[in-house]
Order: C-alpha cells, then structure tokens, then sequence
C-alpha cells in the first residue's frame, strides 16, 4: 500500500509541475485535463502524508519511553496512545480513499419515474417521489430540469424524465434505482383499506458523446404535437420529438420545450444516457458473475424500499434500515438513508475490491 501510495504522490508533485509549465498553460484542453487529475488525488495524498507524519512521530516518541526521566516517560506514554489513535483513524480514511472510484460519479443524471403496478395511485405516488428528490436536490444545491413528462387525468405522473446538475449527483443519487413501494389508503378507497402499488426508478450518468457514439443513421427521428399543459405550443406545431435508436430498439422522447430543436437535444441527451447505461449494467454485470451478490447500485429490477403510510416508517430492504419519519423523507429529508447507502456500499467495495 505504502508504494502505491509513494507514487500517487510523485503523480501528484508532477502535476503540480506540470500545471506550472507555460506550455501547459497555454494548452486549455491539457490544463484542465492534469488540473482534474490532480484535485481527484489531493486528499489521498493530504491524508498519506499526515499518516506518514504521525508514524514518524511515533516512531520517535518510542524512545521516549524507554528515558530515564519518569516525568518524561509518562508524558510519551500519553503521547503513544494519542498517536495511536490518530493512526488506526487516518489508516481507516486512507482505506476508504483507496476504494476504487467509480468513474460516474462526478457526472450529472438523468431520473425517470414510472408508475407501475397500482392504476392511478401508483401514478400519484410516481409524483409523490419526483417531489422528494426535486426537494432533495434543492437542499443540496442541485438543478432540476423536467425533460419529458406523461400525466394522467387523475393527477401525478405516469412517467417523468429530469436532468439533476450538480457536483457529484450520480455518486448520491445511483442508489436511487429499483423498484419503490407504496403501502397507504388511497383517496378514493371509501372502505379504509391499504393498497400496495409500485413506482419504477432508474437513475442513469449523463452521458457525452465521447462515452457514447450514436450514428444518425441508425435513428428513426419522428414529430408531433406536444399533449398536455404547456401553454400556445401545446396542439399548434409539430415541437414535440420521437427518437427510435433502431438497433437496440430504445425509443425515447421529449416534449417539453416550444422549439423542435431543443426537443431534439434533450432527447439525444436521454438516449445516450440510456445507452451508456446499458453498457455500465453490461460490464458490472460481468464483474460480479463470479460473486453471489452484485456489489454497487446492486439490482434495479428488485423492490428496494417501501413507504408506509399508516406507520409512517420507510424502509430500504437493502440494508435493512427504517425509520420512522416517512413525512420529512418524503419533504426531501433523505440524508440518513443516503448516508447509510453509500456507507454500506463503500464498505462492500472495499471488501471486494471494485467500485
């Protein structure tokens, strides 16, 4: 570990040479490249060297202990366990820091809800879930776009597509894919009884054309005019935009701007995301054929949480966590079951050595 961690450091003292020399400077593309590289190892070697400062001291503070004074051994003694402890935690950060990073996790995400078994109050509920994490993301300084939405007479959606921008998304959100259950009386039940019904999440890393290439002939480009709210455009031109990717026969769709055009872009956004994500599920399903479970965002077609309305708990079936305080969940409180998410996972990951 020690000589892995040397040479990240002599990485890292290039780079920092690198980014200092004219011809670098006046290369944009190449300085921003060497300036990501070097704040994606900055704390490593923060942390490495701060380690490497307290076993030196410790190191040091052992033949105190062995001096003639007792004065002074009683104060290298109090200094060995201070020391100690400062290690055993630096050695746990420098750990999770080795953990293999998973290339998406600074990209932004594409979210898409479905409604799924429940008729209309799944598609209330499908809502319900979109307001939770356009809440989260507020709180966390994120930007939420509406990129395509579906909304049934009754109210809700019965399916919503949104771009979320912000630092580090993906790493957040990606926990976020699977199946979501609902437990609660609906409005129309006149009897009081429970209905269970089912929203569908899948939370995909933006995609840029470098990650994927789509070739235009193998798109199938269809206009129409946009259906629902949305104002004079609405059933007036032909704005709204169809893509059918033919070879892998996903077909998406946007509607929600006046211009064609931009229809058009948002669209190409959602397919690249789409197709990027069907090769990262490809490969991390590779990796885990050989493990009994799946390490990571682990799999979306599986229930991974249920919301239960008369005991006001949610619990992620996952890690087995719940907690009593469905409202403030749902108002975007999600920090708790964020936090033991990524803690779960990155502990799995570092047991078994992948992202």
């Amino acid at each position: 570990m020690f000589e892995k961690l040397a040479g990240v450091e002599d990485r890292f003292m290039e780079l920092e040479r690198l980014m200092s020399d004219p011809a670098v400077l006046a290369d944009r593309e190449g300085y921003q490249k060497f300036l990501r590289e070097h704040a994606e190892i900055s704390e490593l070697v923060a942390v490495f060297r701060s380690y490497r400062d307290v076993v030196r001291e410790r190191e040091e503070n052992t033949l105190l202990l062995r001096d003639a004074d007792p004065e002074i051994r009683e104060m290298a003694q109090e200094e060995a366990h201070r020391l100690e402890a400062l290690e055993l935690q630096l050695q746990g950060e420098l750990n999770q820091l080795l953990v293999p990073k998973d290339p998406n996790d600074g990209k932004n995400v594409i979210l898409e809800i479905r409604a799924g078994t429940g008729g209309d109050e799944a598609a209330l509920f499908a809502a319900d879930l979109f307001r939770m994490y356009a809440r989260f993301a507020e709180n966390s300084g994120w930007k939420v776009e509406i990129l395509d939405a579906s909304e049934p007479d009754v109210g809700g959606f019965k399916e919503v597509v949104a771009m979320i921008q912000g630092r580090g998304v993906y790493s957040v959100m990606k926990y976020e894919s699977g199946i979501h259950r609902v437990q609660r009386v609906p409005t129309t039940e006149t009897q009081g009884r429970i209905h269970t019904s089912a929203v569908t999440v899948a939370v995909l890393p933006e995609a840029e054309e470098v990650d994927v290439h789509v070739d235009e002939k193998d798109l199938r480009i269809d206009t129409y005019r946009s259906q629902g709210a949305g104002g004079q455009h609405v059933n007036t031109t032909d704005s709204a935009v169809r893509i059918t990717h033919i070879p892998t026969g996903i077909v998406v769709q946007c509607q929600d701007e006046k211009s064609q055009h931009k229809n058009r872009l948002k669209a190409m956004q959602v397919l690249r995301a789409r197709m990027y994500d069907a090769l990262v599920q490809e490969q991390a399903a590779k990796r885990s054929a050989d493990r009994k479970e799946q390490v990571g965002t682990g799999d979306r077609s599986g229930r991974i949480r249920t919301y239960n309305y008369p005991q006001g708990r949610v619990t992620d079936h996952r890690i087995g966590l719940t907690l009593y305080r469905l409202d403030a969940v749902l108002q975007g409180d999600m920090a708790q079951l964020v936090d033991a998410l990524r803690t779960h996972y990155q502990a799995e990951a570092l047991q078994h050595g992948v992202a």
